[in-house]
């Protein structure tokens, strides 16, 4: 019996655009288009609307020249991370060995799974018809030795397509494979690479490891391992939490200090309960601003304790803004925590009363808004704000 390792990559056709058209079979067939608001960017794009050139990403305002015709419709995040709740564990009926990439794709290792579900292409097949039997919408699969080639096979045949690479499939499949396929490979890398006549994986086996980590670093070693089929294994099964953060991208520009404290004062609020809810403290508050000019810049600061309170992320991200340069006017804002501390938080000989307080209000403020709604209690800072 081939007890290869196998790992395989599944993604979600057009996710959020499907269970749009899943949830009003009226868009089924039209171009669907996830985002709304000329200053918002596209979240997803059925595959109607992608064949005006509509993509992920995109401005919205892009979008409407291209697609005229586009049915633009708000995201319901918590609808899709419901829908990708199931997904999720549909998988895990398959291997317990799946991790989550994203709210729709993940990565599964079905090594030795061959006398439970079959040969690699029947498990697959029949791993679509369960998440089309429990979600009703189609995914896409690839299957290959390693990680990034497995994601790279679930791209291949979409929507509904299964791609399986062989171990002995590897270089042939990497030969002609168009260089910017490869993950990492990104707007700063490929010109350099195509500076250097390298168009596919096989031109970049042309050079040895050293030439490309004298000429791109740690990075380069990494780029020639993966155009030789060689990557990672491993599947992080626990998904610990890296950070957590909220932003908004505003309908008009604005240099408007105050209103931009309003906007981190509701961020703050937001990013807080997320971390109460997860029972996560944080050190670090990192404010993130990106200009009118789409310039961005992130500033952060670590503070002495780590921290879920409101009033402590909001006031160390005020103080980041007071320290940030409002010449040019300001087009998003947003606020995030993160270097997570593990454990009890430690003890001390003498009690800050004062946070215990605060820690008290703000569970009390959860405890209402998630009973009565967010807009049950509001700060009387944010009465004058939206």
């Amino acid at each position: 019996m081939d007890e290869s390792i196998r790992i395989l990559h599944l993604d979600m056709d057009a996710f959020f655009a499907s269970v749009e058209e899943l949830d009003d079979p009226s868009l089924r067939g039209k171009p669907v288009i996830v985002g709304k608001g000329d200053r918002g960017v596209v979240s997803a794009a059925s595959y109607e609307a992608r064949k005006y050139g509509v993509r992920s990403a995109m401005p919205v305002a892009q979008a409407r020249k291209l697609c005229p015709n586009g049915i633009f419709v708000a995201g319901r995040m918590r609808r899709y991370a419901e829908v990708s709740r199931q997904v999720m564990a549909v998988l895990n009926e398959f291997s317990p060995l799946v991790e989550q990439a994203s709210v729709d794709e993940a990565y599964m290792d079905i090594t030795g799974t061959r006398r439970l579900f079959g040969p690699p292409e029947e498990l697959a097949l029949k791993l679509q018809a369960r998440v089309r039997e429990v979600t009703g919408l189609s995914c896409s699969i690839g299957i290959a030795p390693v990680k990034f080639l497995a994601k790279i096979a679930s791209d291949f045949r979409k929507p509904g397509g299964i791609t399986i690479v062989e171990p002995e499939e590897v270089a042939a499949f990497l030969k002609d494979l168009p260089v910017g396929r490869i993950p990492g490979v990104g707007g700063k890398t490929l010109p350099r690479l195509t500076s250097l006549g390298v168009k596919t994986c096989g031109d970049v086996l042309r050079y040895s490891a050293q030439f490309w980590e004298d000429r791109l670093g740690e990075w380069g070693r990494v780029l020639h391992a993966r155009a030789s089929g060689v990557g990672s294994t491993k599947i992080e099964t626990h998904g610990e939490a890296k950070s957590s953060s909220a932003e908004n991208t505003f309908e008009r520009d604005t240099s408007d200090v105050e209103e931009l404290r309003k906007w981190l004062l509701r961020q703050s609020e937001r990013v807080g309960r997320d971390l109460r809810k997860h029972g996560l403290r944080g050190r670090t508050v990192t404010l993130k601003v990106k200009y009118a000019d789409f310039k961005q810049i992130t500033r952060s600061h670590t503070v002495d304790s780590p921290t879920d309170l409101d009033e402590e992320i909001f006031r160390t991200a005020c103080s980041l803004l007071d320290a940030v340069p409002l010449a040019k006017k300001v087009r998003l804002i947003g606020v995030g925590v993160s270097n997570f501390a593990k454990g009890q938080e430690q003890l001390t000989l003498v009690p800050d009363t004062s946070r215990e307080r605060t820690s008290k209000l703000d569970r009390a403020v959860d405890a209402i808004r998630d009973k009565h709604g967010r807009a049950a209690v509001k700060r009387g800072r944010l009465f004058d704000g939206k």
